[in-house]
């Protein structure tokens, strides 16, 4: 017997066997011992796991007699008794004790197979397993069976390629699909129904990875429930053998359709809470009517709906209040902001921005207005659509961008409907529910507060504008010698207008006064306190005050006003004769100067403090003004921005003043598009003046000595002087005043030092100027007086008469109107 070759399947023979002994109980293998025996009961071949299962190694039990080897003395004549009746050629299979090397005995079941050995030789194959361990592997099989079979949750077993192998009756009756047509079949293939694409991608990454995964989710409609959408949590693992070779994937799956829902409604609810707080940050940013409706579009599209109007009553937009809407009346209405989410042509078939529709009194659209209440139309078709636009061509176009809901929130504020907005749905699949309609109606009712603030914002900017307008200068005087650009702009930004004003004020003699201030504030009061600053400034500085007389006296008035009126001004007096111009400054921002060949420069002059603050003294500085220089006065709006060092914009408009030639106007722009680019939260006032040559035909002088019949001179020049300007029709006029003023001067001051004669496009001019510092003034005179009747006469000759004083002393002039013509 030793003589038999067993070596072809010792080895790999034995480790083949070992394989296929492993029997698949969750995690538990149950080893299976194999013997072969000869019909003399000798051991030819004992493998591994019999080795296990006796405690006898191969080595002791090959050559061996069997029943020594194993079975316990007192039963070895009844297992020779079987033995030879197996090697009859019958099989037999039961259960046997062996005894174990350690001398306990083991109870092992038993299979045997008679074979056929080499040279006819009967061989008995012997198989055997441990009976405690399959008693437990079978109570595991039958606990796993119980739980896969009885188990309400749902569980399946996949392959490899994802093919159902088996499932347990809760799954066949949760997809509506009996269990036999679901094996070899994969989910896409039972349930089409279902998202199977996102499930077998998740059964696929188990499979790759080995790592489970939780409460995967899916959703759809099964065969089961045709007409209703369920949700379930599944969890899957990986299936693999003692190897390690990967076997499939397994599932457990339960229906959390209202957990799903549950959570679906929270999340819906906290996605419109979410709406709300950013829609309340974003809307009523500005007090722009326009804008707040545009804000209103932009927080709902496309989160809340795929389109979305604003329209408002026309009186609304007018800054009017809004009057009820009459039950038999039509209401006409302006689409203020449109918005829609995708390009669906809706906005094509609807009203576009500035376009004005009117509806008549018996349209859904009036009466929800009327009601004040919102319109819900869940659910639109052709016939309800048509009762919601204003005219039927419209219809077709809402059909054919997808119109399937639609919800109107009338535009409320303080008791007053205002308009409409109106929400709708097209590509968004879920109809407006009573959720959405609260959600509209606090969006809706937050932009109305803001729609109407802006109205009545508007109401009471534009009352400002036309009160500021209406106080500012209409028409600039032509100054000889002198070109003048102007430019006021009213705040973009801020709430309401400032106080900024400008004045050219023409005076004697061809000078002009050019004024600009800045009252601090805003609002309706600035405007006229500003109206009142610019009165008296104009009125003091006709009385020929100098800049800084005109500020001392522009402060008391500011005082007695009220408190807590501030402003800054400065004055300036331009000379066209001398080019002189004397400015003085009260907390005001410094002129800026050009000079001919295009460098600019500050005038550096005291000053000052605001307007208001009393009993501060005011310094004036002169300074010449070349032909071709040009002077620039203006307020803090142009040159001040948040974040940005004043100096820097005085900078800025100096380099865009300076360099290449321009014209005023041209300088004017320049500035504007430089510095208020963007708009300004100020009010902006500015002047340009730029100084002119003067023609000689304009101007006469005569020095007059301390010596000789000074009248009489005086008269001569005159005379010889307006006949070479054609105005000798005027010479008697402007003689005898000439005369009466020469004789005041040499009888009442030290002498007179000069007569002027000076002309413009209406007035001629005579200027007499002395040392003496006392004004003249009219007296009265009795019929025997010689004199005193010297400026009666100027005064009754001339259309205007007055005094300056002067550095030297002062001058006494007195203007005759002239006949106007152009040039």
């Amino acid at each position: 017997m030793h003589g038999f070759d067993w070596t072809a399947t010792d080895g790999a023979g034995r480790g083949e066997a070992g394989a296929a002994s492993a029997r698949l109980a969750g995690h538990r293998l149950v080893p299976l011992a194999t013997a072969l025996l000869q019909e003399d009961g000798r051991v030819l071949h004992w493998s591994e796991e019999a080795e296990a299962l006796s405690g006898h190694s191969a080595e002791e039990a090959v050559g061996s007699y069997a029943a020594e080897l194993l079975v316990p003395e007192g039963r070895r004549h009844q297992a020779g008794e079987l033995f030879e009746q197996i090697m009859a050629g019958s099989g037999w299979s039961g259960i046997h004790p062996i005894r174990h090397r350690d001398g306990s005995d083991v109870e092992i079941e038993f299979h045997t197979y008679p074979i056929a050995g080499p040279g006819g030789q009967h061989l008995l194959l012997v198989t055997g397993s441990d009976v405690r361990a399959l008693r437990q592997v079978e109570a595991d099989l039958a606990v796993l069976d119980g739980i896969f079979n009885q188990s309400p949750i749902g569980m399946a077993v996949y392959d490899t390629d994802l093919r159902f192998v088996r499932l347990n009756q809760a799954l066949a009756k949760i997809n509506g699909v009996p269990v036999d047509e679901h094996i070899g079949r994969r989910v896409s293939g039972v349930l089409p129904g279902l998202n199977s694409a996102e499930i077998e991608a998740v059964m696929r990454q188990v499979l790759t990875t080995g790592r489970p995964i939780v409460d995967a989710r899916s959703h759809g409609r099964t065969p089961g429930e045709p007409r209703r959408d369920r949700a379930w949590s599944a969890s899957y693992f990986r299936l693999e053998d003692s190897t390690g070779r990967v076997l499939g994937v397994s599932s457990s799956l339960i229906d959390v359709t209202e957990r799903f829902q549950a959570e679906a409604r929270a999340a819906r609810a906290q996605e419109r809470l979410a709406l709300l707080a950013e829609a309340t940050a974003r809307i009523g940013t500005t007090l722009d009517l326009q804008r707040t409706a545009e804000e209103l579009i932009e927080a709902v599209i496309p989160r809340f709906a795929d389109f979305a109007t604003v329209d408002l009553l026309e009186p609304v937009l007018r800054g009017e209040e809004p009057a009820p809407i009459q039950p038999d009346k039509p209401i006409l209405v302006r689409a203020v902001a449109v918005g829609e989410a995708y390009e669906a042509g809706l906005t094509r078939a609807a009203d576009a921005v500035g376009a004005t529709t009117e509806y008549d009194a018996q349209r859904v659209y009036t009466q929800c207005l009327r009601s004040g209440r919102p319109l819900l139309r869940s659910h639109v078709d052709e016939e309800v659509l048509r009762g919601l636009v204003p005219s039927s061509d419209r219809v077709g176009p809402g059909i054919a961008a997808g119109v399937h809901s639609y919800l109107m929130v009338p535009v409320l504020a303080r008791g007053m409907v205002l308009g409409g907005a109106e929400f709708v749905r097209t590509r968004n699949p879920e109809p407006f529910t009573a959720a959405d309609v609260a959600l509209a109606e606090e969006l809706v009712a937050r932009a109305a507060l803001a729609i109407d603030n802006a109205r009545l914002y508007r109401r009471e900017r534009e009352t400002a504008l036309t009160l500021q307008r209406s106080l500012l200068p209409q028409e600039i005087h032509r100054t000889l010698g002198l070109e003048i650009a102007h430019r006021y702009l009213p705040s973009s930004l801020v709430s309401e207008v400032g106080g900024d004003w400008f004045d050219v004020v023409p005076l004697s003699c061809g000078r002009v006064a050019l004024v600009v201030g800045d009252v601090m504030g805003h609002g309706i009061r600035a405007a006229a306190t500003m109206g009142q600053l610019r009165t008296v400034a104009r009125t003091l500085a006709t009385l020929d005050l100098p800049p800084e007389q005109v500020l001392t006296r522009l402060d008391e008035t500011a005082n007695a006003i009220g408190e807590g009126q501030f402003a800054t001004c400065i004055c300036l007096v331009y000379d066209p004769v001398d080019r002189t111009c004397t400015v003085a400054s009260a907390g005001h921002l410094p002129p800026v100067r050009i000079a001919p060949d295009g460098t600019a420069s500050t005038v550096d002059l005291p000053p000052g403090v605001p307007l208001g603050i009393g009993g501060a003294g005011f310094e004036s500085v002169e300074f010449t003004l070349p032909v071709g220089a040009t002077v620039a006065l203006y307020t803090d709006g142009l040159i001040e921005r948040r974040g940005q060092d004043i100096d820097e914009g005085i900078a800025l408009l100096a380099r865009t003043l300076a360099g290449r030639p321009r014209t005023l106007e041209e300088s004017a722009d320049a500035v504007l598009a430089a510095l208020v680019a963007e708009g300004t939260d100020d009010d902006i006032a500015m002047i340009l003046a730029r100084a002119l040559p003067v023609p000689a035909e304009r101007i006469a002088t005569l020095d007059l000595p301390g010596e000789g019949p000074l009248p009489a001179q005086a008269r001569r020049f005159t005379r010889a002087t307006l006949q070479a300007w054609g105005l000798a029709g005027h010479s008697d006029f402007a003689e005898l005043m000439v005369s009466e003023l020469v004789t005041n001067a040499l009888l009442h001051a030290d002498a007179p030092r000069r007569l002027r004669l000076y002309r413009d496009d209406r007035t001629l001019t005579v200027e007499v100027s002395d040392a003496g510092g006392q004004s003249p003034r009219l007296r009265s005179s009795a019929e025997e007086d010689e004199g005193g009747r010297g400026m009666h006469l100027v005064s009754e000759l001339a259309h205007r008469w007055g005094t300056r004083p002067t550095k030297e002393g002062k001058v006494v002039w007195a203007e005759v109107e002239l006949p106007y013509r152009a040039g």
